[in-house]
């Protein structure tokens, strides 16, 4: 990447600026107050998921939203705390230090700088295309596990139990060997908070709803005097206002927490990138993945030094943003403004919300975050997605989520490979389909006639070290069914040739001659006739057998065919057949639905 283009993606004059107008002001303030009044209690809850004081996921809220609104790429995208960061970071950082702790705090600070640096360095590379060799299925399957790890995490505290100790599975089985010492009271204030949350998101989902079921359970706290009665109450958040605060970089605890930084920001891109994206296609805006990646990085870098942890895109609250009418990213720079104020206000009454109030808010939370219906469509019709949701599943409830992430993304860059090297092989052969119009098809799966002489073959994906042994079993298939014949190879559909594909394609000629055969080409895209020239496969094969269109390819291959094995075929497969010696062509084939030339897969 240049100097001028990185000078680009750091410039505080942003394009977005232009967009702003009378209507788009109005709009976005409306959107941010909104955003605002459904932040607060998430706010609070992201940073007990996180293991950290409360005060810090509404520091996240306030400057990791407005850095990455302002630098993002995203016009409605909100970042900010979430619940599978929290998730990651309290996984990291919960064996080095006591959760709530000075010294996790000080961790915590240290560990967002260095997620903020890798992401701005991941994006000021240009790395944000890499982000799309990574399976959709990793983040389904990491955020299932992390929801399971958040409920086991926060059902004692539903229940007025004693916090439980160790991995997802541990913390479940020492709360359900607990259940006959459930407090009452506790279970009850849960209950109401959880209807209270299920009830008004059948309403609206701009209603704030955390903010509603908190006021509810504080005042029925207050009413039957929850805390005299034994129930925990949230301690005071104390200081509301970020301050600047350098994080302590010790090297020797900075070497220990790379793996969890680098799985945290690999998850904050990927959360940030799906969700920009997705929004951008919705609103037909361009989207820029590598100066989303700077925004990312810069939100958590400039965040780590006002006391914020990792943040990253929120899918709840984007969406909610885009729902209320948000035009820019001030929207979102609104938003922080607005908590900032509401924070003043409502800061002295968290003290009475009571602590199983926020646990069954973060149960919802966590429910949420397991998308069903996308992990049935995953297992209805994806055997390797469905491997790589496993994997990133099972990992992440009987190991770590850091480590999780580490697996899905291996496995899903493992799946790519073994797709790319096996592309499509298929013979076709013309047919006329309704309305007269004349196309190719899969002979092998339409039954289709085939010329005896001729087999017109397309690859369907690269030709590279990888494919050429699927692809050279495939040819050799089809010609254990078919017989040896011309072949005409069709590259339309190969996008990479390196030196072993080219090798291939020379093998392949070269076995074509000595069998007293003809061997064509069909490429037409110039990178890679670039790359054949460059290769020798175009002086090897001679102009006459390297054709930009497939007529051009099927004449010469015809013009090759043997007049005496012409003479006594009835089929007319081509049309460039009729210059042959032979009987008149019949009628040609119909097809019963259009079809493409590979049309159900290889064949």
């Amino acid at each position: 990447m240049t100097s001028k283009t990185i000078a680009a993606r750091l410039d505080p004059r942003r394009p977005w600026f232009a967009e702003v107008d009378r209507a788009a002001l109005r709009h976005d303030l409306l959107a941010g107050l909104t955003n605002a009044t459904v932040v607060l209690p998430q706010g609070i809850a992201f940073a007990i998921i996180a293991g950290l004081p409360p005060r810090y996921g509404l520091y996240t809220a306030i400057v990791v939203t407005l850095v990455a609104a302002f630098w993002g790429s995203s016009r409605v995208m909100v970042s900010g705390p979430t619940t599978a960061i929290s998730a990651v970071l309290f996984a990291t950082l919960g064996a080095l230090a006591l959760p709530g702790s000075a010294e996790y705090v000080a961790l915590a600070l240290t560990l967002t700088l260095m997620v903020g640096a890798l992401q701005l360095a991941a994006g000021l590379l240009g790395a944000g295309a890499i982000i799309a060799f990574i399976s959709h299925s990793v983040i389904i399957g990491f955020t299932a596990a992390a929801a399971l790890l958040i409920a086991a995490t926060q059902l004692a505290p539903a229940l007025g139990l004693p916090a439980q100790g160790g991995d997802a599975l541990q913390r479940l089985t020492g709360t359900f060997s607990a259940l006959p010492d459930t407090a009452p009271l506790a279970l009850l204030i849960s209950i109401g908070t959880l209807a209270v949350l299920l009830g008004l998101g059948r309403l609206d989902r701009r209603i704030p709803a955390y903010m509603i079921a908190l006021a509810g359970a504080g005042l029925l706290g207050w009413a039957i005097d929850a805390e005299a009665r034994g129930v925990a109450m949230f301690a005071p958040l104390g200081m509301i206002t970020p301050a600047f605060r350098a994080p302590d970089l010790d090297p020797a605890m900075v070497m220990t927490m790379i793996p969890g930084a680098v799985a945290i920001a690999f998850v904050g891109l990927l959360e940030a990138i799906s969700i920009g994206r997705a929004f951008a296609i919705r609103r037909e805006e361009r989207y820029d993945a590598d100066q989303e990646m700077v925004g990312q990085g810069l939100s958590n870098m400039i965040g780590s030094l006002f006391q914020c942890y990792a943040g990253s895109g929120s899918f709840t609250r984007s969406g909610l943003n885009a729902e209320s009418g948000a035009r820019t990213p001030l929207a979102a720079i609104f938003a922080a403004g607005f908590l900032l104020v509401l924070l003043v206000l409502v800061a002295p009454l968290v003290r009475y919300i009571p602590v199983p109030a926020m646990a069954a808010i973060i149960l919802h939370v966590a429910w949420r975050l397991v998308d069903l219906a996308e992990i049935r469509h995953i297992i209805a019709t994806s055997r390797s997605e469905t491997v790589i949701l496993l994997a990133t599943f099972g990992t992440g409830v009987i190991s770590e989520l850091t480590f999780a992430i580490m697996v899905g993304a291996f496995a899903s860059l493992a799946a790519f490979l073994y797709q790319s090297a096996r592309p499509i092989v298929a013979v076709g052969a013309p047919v006329t389909e309704p309305g007269g119009r004349r196309a190719f098809a899969n002979a092998h799966l339409r039954g289709l006639d085939q010329c005896p002489q001729i087999s017109m073959t397309r690859l369907e994906g690269p030709l590279f070290f990888a494919s050429v042994e699927h692809v050279e079993r495939e040819l050799r298939r089809i010609d254990a069914r078919d017989g040896a014949k011309t072949r005409i190879l069709s590259l339309k559909g190969t996008g990479k040739i390196d030196l072993a594909g080219a090798d291939f394609i020379l093998k392949e000629a070269r076995r074509a001659r000595r069998m007293g055969l003809g061997f064509l080409l069909i490429a037409a895209n110039p990178e890679i006739i670039d790359v054949l020239r460059r290769l020798g496969v175009l002086d090897a094969l001679g102009a006459r057998n390297v054709h930009a269109h497939k007529s051009d390819a099927i004449r010469e291959a015809v013009a090759q065919a043997r007049d005496t094995v012409c003479a006594r075929c009835s089929l007319r497969v081509y049309h460039e057949c009729a210059g042959k010696p032979g009987p008149p062509a019949p009628r040609a084939a119909t097809a019963r639905a259009p079809a493409s030339f590979v049309q159900g897969g290889t064949s």
